[in-house]
């Protein structure tokens, strides 16, 4: 018998074998679950006496996948909403997918507002569930998180400021303070940590079969060995039931929690449903039985080495996300989950900072490193909602390794949309409709997936940038942009100009992806000084900016089809003058924003849409979910087509003047009007006087065949007039100082036009309109959430950590709202935050907001750990130089 340490496992000549040598040879699920998870007595080998293999000719929905997720789509179905007409279909055995291999972390503190949350519903179910008997394996151990860098107490210290704001119990730490907390740790060259007294850990399996058994008590019908062939829809894409290798079955629903094979589900319909993920190897080492281990010991997260490692059943139970993952060779998609073979190799990067950070592990036994596929999305993020494809289809899939962290709350937020028919909550970060086809591209997806994983435990600084996956998606102009020193972000796969550095411009023959906007700091970025020259060339003289990222669609009908259309979609009045362009945002049944767009009338039938770059599928779906079947009106996506440049300063009438032959004055080209114009050589052009940020400027959407003559002219006779061109960082400051609202950064899904200051934009006399009820009730009682404006004193532009977005926001002791966009106003010469409060009473209740508790009040605001008084405002202020004294502000620091 071969003994392992961890310290000899890298050098052992009989790696890749157990004690008994058994490592290699194919084990079985009962292994496996019995030594991991102590359930030797209920093995997922055996089929349940109580699962039925009978299939039903017709049922309301269909889950597809017996994992913890679909699990938990089926026990809310049935609890919550007492569906019970409802279906889960696994493949294989229950659980025994990717749920039997998980390490049952439950940690609260996520990324983003919404999957916090969720996992806060996921640790309150499954305690409540063990408060009731029923086994789940909660622990309340507790969550260490170690840092080993001052920017990562910086994190934390955000982190911990959100979390209060949330309610959930949290403490930074010194080094010794962490090592009392858990005293196996050593404290070498760490910077301190926060410890989460609230986390803990579970079984993925036994909540599983708990989930299962509890939604079959009340008449779902759970169905082993069962998997879908085709996933059947009518010819206006409705879903009309599933075909399986045991018979059809007709639903009214179908879900697709199939983790790793959701992608191939999604190919079994017509059309394809798009679920972009993919499986990297995730590995787990278990040791053998660890003498004197604390069985309260709390989970260690240790980011900066990459690693964690938690107590399970008396062993070490340890895992990790290594910095550059290793993605699997899909040539074939197995039948059903199988084990990978171990790869020392690979987990060796993790293994080495364990025994760094543990000394002790040196001397623990290993007993086997398990190996299994875990699946990834292109963003990290967890994939779920109604497919763009097809109507009725629903996805929650993609959780990225943590499915027990985000089974309750995916399978809550899932149901309630499947009965309500809309998410009552903006889960927009999470939303299947963020992705468009180029993510589900296979060899996209095996490129970008070698860094996702190890983004779980990446340092996040602002404005995170991927380095796979890039120049996919590039406006004509991108090789000029780049000569001229752009430094690009990328969003829906689209390279945008973030800010220039004219001084490190490429040279036309090297244009590889490699000038990626990076912000490797929470202080104030490096780029500072490149976007104050951009932001002053809007000001003073003028800017050439590419916008070809935006969404553009075009709409049109035989008749009046479209206008009636638009009219029911949209608050604004779209029955506007052909030329003439309205703003407007597409309400739902609450009154919040599905999407916020500018509409140009081209014809008495004929529209242009403009909006986001976000919502390039989620604004098209929106439009033809609402379309009558027999409908006439054409939605055609374009945003291909056409090159976008927006040319914003006091000096852009000069400019354009130049360029055509058509008359800019005010009297004759109005703002919010859009024309057809030929410019330079070029015609076809649509110009329309509007820049998305209030200054003076126009917008031309320019065929691509014309885009480089365009934008050369432009660039020519702009050197007169000092033309700069200007990156998004600067388009982002000068609409935040404009008090300018964006959709996806400060509005989402539950803001309300009464709410950001935009109720101007609802015209309830027009006719009936989606939110329509909803908004006219607000308006009754009055709005209890108001976006402000949020201007910071005392803040040390070169010392201080800057606000970047999800800063709590306080009036006194309370917690009162969260910061949405920020940036530093240049001619204000400060801070300045956008973002949304509440006036809560003294049991929490919200109030009016009233324009006296906005004005009168001084807010603080807590930017990295640290208090900052703020004066809000409601409305714009008039940004002149003299005034805000641009010069003593910013220019003596210079």
């Amino acid at each position: 018998m071969v003994t392992r340490f961890l310290s000899k496992v890298w050098e052992c000549p009989y790696i890749g074998r157990t004690p008994n040598n058994s490592i290699l040879r194919p084990y079985s699920h009962t292994r496996v679950l019995s030594r991991t998870f102590d359930i030797a007595s209920e093995p997922i080998g055996i089929l349940h006496d109580w699962f039925t293999s009978e299939i039903p000719k017709q049922t309301r929905v269909v889950i597809c996948g017996g994992g913890v997720v679909g699990c938990s789509v089926a026990y809310h179905l049935a609890v919550h909403h007492n569906w019970k007409d409802v279906v889960l279909l696994e493949q294989g055995r229950l659980g025994g997918g990717t749920t039997w291999h998980g390490a049952g972390l439950l940690g609260q503190i996520k990324p983003t507002t919404i999957e916090t949350k969720m996992c806060q519903y996921s640790i309150g179910l499954y305690k409540d569930l063990e408060n009731r008997g029923l086994s789940t394996g909660w622990k309340g151990c507790g969550s260490l998180l170690l840092a080993r860098t001052k920017d990562r107490m910086i994190s934390f210290k955000r982190l911990a400021a959100s979390a209060e704001a949330m309610n959930i119990e949290c403490e930074l730490l010194t080094p010794q303070g962490a090592a009392k907390i858990s005293p196996i740790i050593s404290t070498e060259d760490l910077e301190g940590g926060l410890w989460i007294p609230g986390d803990g850990v579970g079984d993925p399996y036994k909540c599983c079969l708990t989930l299962a058994t509890e939604a079959k008590n009340l008449g779902v019908k759970v169905i082993e060995g069962c998997s879908v062939q085709r996933v059947l829809t009518d010819d206006h894409h409705q879903l009309k039931g599933v075909e399986t290798n045991l018979g059809v079955i007709s639903c009214d629903y179908f879900v697709n929690s199939g983790g790793w094979w959701a992608r191939h589900i999604g190919r079994l319909s017509q059309p394809k449903v798009k679920v972009p993920l993919y499986p990297c190897e995730h590995h787990f080492l278990h040791t053998l039985p660890v003498k004197d281990i604390d069985p309260q010991m709390p989970v260690i997260r240790d980011y900066d080495g990459h690693f964690y490692i938690r107590e399970n059943q008396g062993r070490y139970l340890a895992g990790g996300f290594e910095p550059i993952s290793k993605p699997l060779d899909l040539k074939e998609l197995p039948g059903s989950f199988k084990p990978l073979p171990e790869d020392w190799d690979q987990f060796y990067v993790l293994l080495e900072q364990m025994l760094f950070r543990i000394p002790s592990l040196a001397e623990v036994e290993v007993d086997r490193l398990c190996n299994g596929p875990e699946s990834f999305t292109p963003d990290c993020k967890w994939i779920m909602g109604e497919a763009p494809e097809v109507k009725n289809y629903f996805v929650a899939s993609g959780m990225k390794s943590i499915g027990i962290e985000a089974a309750g709350g995916i399978g809550k937020l899932t149901s309630d949309w499947i009965v309500s028919g809309e998410p009552a909550t903006d889960i927009w970060d999470l939303d299947i409709r963020r992705f468009i086809g180029l993510h589900n591209n296979l060899m996209f997806l095996k490129a970008r997936m070698r860094e996702v994983p190890g983004m779980h435990y990446r340092l996040k600084y602002p404005f995170t940038e991927f380095e796979t996956g890039r120049c996919l998606r590039m406006s004509p102009i991108y090789p000029r942009l780049k000569i001229a020193g752009a430094f690009f972000s990328q969003n829906m796969g689209y390279e945008k100009p973030a800010y220039f550095d004219p001084d490190t411009g490429a040279s036309a023959d090297t244009l590889e992806c490699d000038r990626i906007a990076h912000t490797h700091t929470f202080h104030k970025p490096p780029w500072f000084n490149n976007v104050w020259s951009e932001y002053m060339a809007c000001r003073e003289r003028v800017g050439l900016l590419d916008y070809s990222s935006f969404t553009k669609l075009e709409l049109w009908s035989p008749g009046c089809e479209v206008v009636n259309l638009l009219q029911y979609l949209c608050s604004n009045d779209v029955d506007i003058p052909i030329g003439c362009i309205t703003h407007t945002g597409m309400q739902n049944k609450w009154g919040g924003y599905e999407n916020d767009c500018s509409l140009v009338r081209l014809g008495e039938n004929f529209y242009m849409l403009i909006g986001p770059t976000d919502q390039q599928m989620r604004c098209q779906t929106w439009i033809k979910r609402h379309l009558p079947m027999d409908s006439p009106v054409v939605v055609a996506d374009v945003t291909s087509m056409y090159t976008a440049i927006c040319v914003m300063g006091p000096r852009a009438r000069d400019l354009m003047t130049e360029l055509t032959d058509s008359s800019m004055t005010s009297r004759d080209f109005p703002f919010f009007t859009c024309k057809i114009m030929d410019i330079g050589l070029a015609s076809g052009i649509k110009v329309m006087n509007l820049t998305h940020t209030g200054e003076l400027g126009w917008v031309l959407y320019i065929p691509n065949e014309y885009a480089l003559h365009v934008y050369d002219l432009l660039v020519d006779v702009g050197a007169k007039y000092e033309i700069k061109h200007v990156g998004y960082y600067a388009m982002r400051t000068l609409r935040i100082e404009k008090f300018y609202a964006f959709w996806g950064k400060d509005m989402d899904t539950t803001t309300t036009p009464l709410e950001c200051g935009r109720g101007f934009r609802v015209k309830f006399d027009k006719g009936d309109f989606i939110g329509k009820d909803a908004l006219l009730k607000q308006k009754k009682d009055g709005v209890k959430r108001r976006y402000i404006q949020l201007v910071l004193e005392d803040h040390d532009l070169h010392n201080d950590v800057w606000p970047w977005g999800g800063e709590p926001i306080y009036l006194g002791n309370k917690c009162i709202g969260l910061t949405t966009t920020t940036g530093y106003g240049f001619t204000m010469g400060k801070q300045v935050c956008l973002g949304f409060i509440q006036n809560l009473d003294s049991s929490g209740n919200p109030q009016i907001v009233t324009n006296d508790y906005i004005l009168k009040n001084t807010f603080h605001i807590v930017i990295g750990g640290k208090f900052f008084p703020a004066k809000a405002n409601i409305h714009s202020p008039t940004l002149s130089f003299i005034e805000y004294g641009y010069d003593s502000a910013y220019m003596a620091t210079r």
